[in-house]
C-alpha cells in the first residue's frame, strides 16, 4: 500500500498511514469513515508542508507571535487592536500598518507575529530590514535585473520592512524606497516599523518632496499605531543598587 501512495503522489497518507489502520481495525471503521479520514490526513499534511514552505520563504527572525507579546508590559498599545488586524482583514484591504517607538518596545516582534498569523491563513510574506532592502537593490547590476528584485518585495501579500530611521538614506536609496511604496499602494499591504516620526522622514530620505509623496501613498490606507513604553530589553538588567548587592 506504501508503493500505491508513493505512485500517486499522497506521500502526507503514506506517514499517516499505520494510525489511521490501526484506528481503523480498533474502532472498526466503515469504508467511508476510513476514506474521509484519510483523506483529511492527505489535505492536512499539504496544507502544513504549504504553510512551512511560505514560512520559510518569508524570512522572519525567530518564531514570534502575539501570545508571546507581553501586552501588560506596553498598556498604551491598543492590544484588541492588534488581534484585529491579527484576523487579516488588513491584507484583503491592502491596508498598511505602521509601528512607530523608541527601540525595544516590541515594534518588530509584532510585525513578525502578525506576518506568521498571515502565513498560517495562506498569504505569502516577505520581512526585511530597510538597510537589507536597498542594499539588495543597489547590488543589482543592470535595469532588467533591478527590476527583478524589486518583484521580489513587490510580490508577497505582506511585506515587513523593519528599522527605518536607523540610516539615513542616500537620493538613489530613497528612490528605491519610493519605486516599492508606489508599487505596493493598494496592491500588497505591509508592515513598518520606524522609530523616527513622520515628520523626520524627510531627514531620512534626503527629500521632502519625496518624503510627502511617499508617505501620502503609505498612509492613504495605514493604521498607525504609536508604542510609547518601556524597553523590553531593559526590563531585565539589574539596577545598579542590585548589582552591588
Amino acid at each position: 500500500m506504501s508503493d500505491l501512495c508513493k505512485g500517486l503522489g499522497l506521500t502526507q497518507l503514506e506517514l499517516a498511514l499505520p494510525p489511521l489502520l490501526d484506528a481503523a481495525r480498533q474502532q472498526q471503521w466503515t469504508y467511508e469513515v476510513f476514506l474521509d479520514h484519510a483523506l483529511q490526513a492527505e489535505v492536512q499534511g499539504r496544507q502544513e508542508r504549504a504553510r512551512q514552505r511560505r514560512l520559510r520563504a518569508a524570512k522572519l527572525p525567530g518564531n514570534k507571535t502575539l501570545a508571546g507579546f507581553e501586552f501588560g508590559f506596553q498598556p498604551t498599545l491598543n492590544e484588541r487592536l492588534i488581534w484585529e488586524l491579527a484576523d487579516g482583514n488588513f491584507i484583503t484591504t491592502a491596508t498598511n500598518v505602521v509601528l512607530l517607538g523608541p527601540p525595544g518596545v516590541g515594534k518588530t516582534h509584532l510585525a513578525c507575529a502578525l506576518s506568521a498569523q498571515a502565513v498560517a491563513s495562506g498569504a505569502s510574506a516577505l520581512f526585511t530590514t530597510l538597510s537589507q532592502f536597498v542594499e539588495d537593490l543597489g547590488h543589482a547590476p543592470h535595469p532588467s535585473l533591478w527590476r527583478q528584485r524589486l518583484r521580489r518585495y513587490v510580490t508577497p501579500r505582506v511585506l515587513v520592512l523593519d528599522e527605518i530611521g536607523y540610516t539615513r538614506l542616500t537620493t538613489e536609496q530613497a528612490h528605491f524606497v519610493f519605486e516599492l511604496v508606489t508599487a505596493r499602494y493598494e496592491k500588497g499591504a505591509m508592515v513598518l516599523t520606524s522609530n523616527t516620526s513622520f515628520a523626520e522622514w524627510g531627514t531620512l530620505l534626503g527629500n521632502e518632496v519625496l518624503a510627502t509623496a511617499l508617505l501620502d501613498r503609505l498612509l492613504h490606507h495605514a493604521e498607525v499605531i504609536t508604542i510609547n513604553g518601556p524597553s523590553y530589553r531593559m526590563k531585565d538588567r539589574a539596577s545598579p543598587n542590585k548589582l552591588a548587592d
